[in-house]
């Protein structure tokens, strides 16, 4: 592999994402020494990795999988898959479901219990099973309206991949003791879920299920923001960039679908469905991950630190 080559990879994805040019400083820095403990990591252990990278919105999870995906694969010589938790929400139906089983916010994709954990759980195993030239479809979910993508339209890898990087915002969370709950801590839970009904429901998936799928992560990578105020407002940035890339298509009856951006009132509320796991992830998960990486106020990313860590999860 020559330098050349890598530098060229590094621009070609800067041009894709329309990042700034500078962020080439942000992939030496930060990004290639993060490839690189990956690649020791499957080196050492010998099979497919799952490395789980936990962020909360706007913090950057895509863009670092990206690029650690596409190097991993191109000058590493380890075929590695992303998959985001975002991708494996419920369909709206599901959701709506959910919402008249158990509580009404669950029709708001997000918080823990609105994921298809069983779909991405046969896609893992897929991955890492797969033999040459077996296909495995990669989930796809459409933010922009708000439901699932038709399977037949999922990309697709080929072969086992040495290296799962599994991305979503609360990736690794931990459930909160009962006491934790009962008070409510935004209008939106001491208005719309007096009862504590759903908080409690989100909790015990996090104690269940959650953290099933979870105890598989052989690594788990946190992009750390530096405050809640931070999140919303990158949060809101996303919609925005949302709402100007549906301008440019073709108009949601044309495509058959509505289309759902939410208005910055909206994304407001939205991020209410995710403060509460939010401010405890930032809390006590950098004690927890393997590395921790900070996300300054203009987005731009430290250098990694490898943790002693405290174990993941309680037993």
């Amino acid at each position: 592999m020559s330098v050349t080559s890598l530098e060229k990879t590094i621009a070609a994805l800067i041009e894709q994402e329309g990042l700034p040019e500078i962020y080439a400083r942000t992939v030496q820095q930060t990004i290639l020494p993060l490839v690189d403990y990956i690649a020791s990591l499957h080196e050492s252990r010998q099979r497919t990795l799952v490395v789980g990278i936990h962020g909360a919105q706007g913090t950057g999870k895509s863009t670092l999988a990206l690029f650690v995906r596409e190097i991993l694969s191109r000058h590493r010589n380890c075929a590695a898959v992303s998959i985001s938790l975002d991708d494996l929400y419920l369909t709206r139906a599901e959701r709506r479901e959910l919402a008249r089983r158990v509580h009404p916010l669950f029709i708001t994709r997000g918080v823990p219990g609105t994921h298809d954990l069983e779909l991405g759980q046969r896609v893992i195993d897929q991955l890492r099973s797969a033999r040459p030239g077996n296909e495995t479809a990669i989930p796809t979910f459409d933010k922009s309206t708000d439901d699932r993508v038709p399977s037949e339209l999922w990309p697709v890898f080929t072969g086992r991949a040495n290296v799962i990087l599994l991305e979503g915002w609360c990736i690794g969370a931990s459930p909160k003791s009962e006491a934790e709950l009962k008070v409510p801590i935004n209008a939106l839970e001491e208005l719309e879920d007096r009862q504590g009904a759903w908080r409690s429901y989100v909790n015990e998936c996090l104690s269940t299920t959650y953290k099933d799928f979870f105890c598989q992560l052989n690594s788990l990578i946190m992009l750390k923001a530096p405050s809640l105020a931070s999140v919303l407002e990158w949060r809101t940035l996303q919609e925005h960039k949302l709402a100007e890339r549906i301008r440019s298509e073709p108009a949601p009856s044309e495509k058959g679908q509505q289309s759902r951006v939410m208005s910055d009132d909206e994304v407001a509320r939205f991020i209410m469905h995710y403060e509460r796991v939010t401010r405890a992830s930032l809390l006590n998960m950098p004690a927890r991950a393997d590395v921790v990486i900070d996300v300054a106020e203009d987005h731009s990313l430290g250098f990694i630190t490898e943790h002693s860590k405290v174990p993941r999860f309680d037993s």
